[in-house]
């Protein structure tokens, strides 16, 4: 049976899984999940995933969330090879390593400042753009010290995946990346190499765009941690 990802059509982190989805060449089902509407609130969707949290890959019953989880997964069941996710365990390392580094500060950092404020009631302020280029500044540091065209080595892998659609949401945004000519080299090489899988980030780049200078009325929403925006 062919895998099924429960995903939004904006979300980093499920765009990074369609990218590793397309890059390993499987077929899968897609179904949206509307989150404005909170279809991923309900308690039919909490049994898919608890954290209640998008995406989720259904692989014939094997339900898993957490996108770094399911990357990993993917390549592990059904790569021809291991370049997206080397089995060699310093090489491998680095790719978690990277992963680790995107969840707890670089997508961490970019979606308080850029996601957040979108889609709940949340301000761009100095301490998020601070934030923000601290993480660009490290980024900038790991693609220096490592000396590799992407960011764990000079091949693609899941952890570029996940990077670059951080840094998408901050092109979404006009955001100035020539303070850090790494990031900005390393994100034009994916774009160049790459075309068929930043087509797939692309389009989640510009509903981002959209939603920048239009923000969704998620009013209805009864969120449990972020607050809602209230329609005047």
């Amino acid at each position: 049976m062919p895998l099924t990802l429960y995903a939004v059509s904006d979300g980093p982190p499920s765009l990074a899984v369609r990218m590793a989805l397309k890059a390993l060449d499987l077929d899968f089902n897609h179904i949206s999940v509307d989150f404005g509407l909170g279809e991923h609130m309900t308690e039919d969707y909490a049994k898919k995933n608890p954290q209640k949290e998008i995406p989720v890959l259904d692989d014939n019953g094997f339900y898993l969330g957490e996108s770094n989880a399911i990357l990993q997964y993917l390549v592990d069941q059904y790569g021809k090879n291991d370049k997206l996710y080397p089995k060699d365990p310093k090489a491998r390392a680095i790719v978690n390593h990277r992963l680790c580094f995107n969840l707890s500060t670089y997508y961490r950092n970019i979606s308080e400042h850029v996601m957040a404020p979108i889609f709940f009631d949340y301000k761009r302020t100095p301490l998020s753009l601070k934030k923000t280029e601290i993480a660009l500044d490290v980024f900038n540091t790991y693609l220096q010290r490592l000396g590799t065209k992407y960011a764990a080595g000079d091949n693609l892998t899941i952890a570029d995946l996940q990077l670059v659609t951080a840094t998408m949401c901050l092109e979404a945004i006009n955001f100035d990346l020539s303070p850090y000519p790494l990031v900005a080299k390393w994100y034009e090489t994916f774009k160049k190499e790459y075309p068929e899988l930043w087509a797939i980030t692309e389009g989640g780049m510009k509903e981002i765009t959209e939603f920048e200078k239009n923000p969704p009325d998620l009013s209805h929403m009864d969120h449990p941690i972020h607050p809602v925006r209230k329609n005047k």
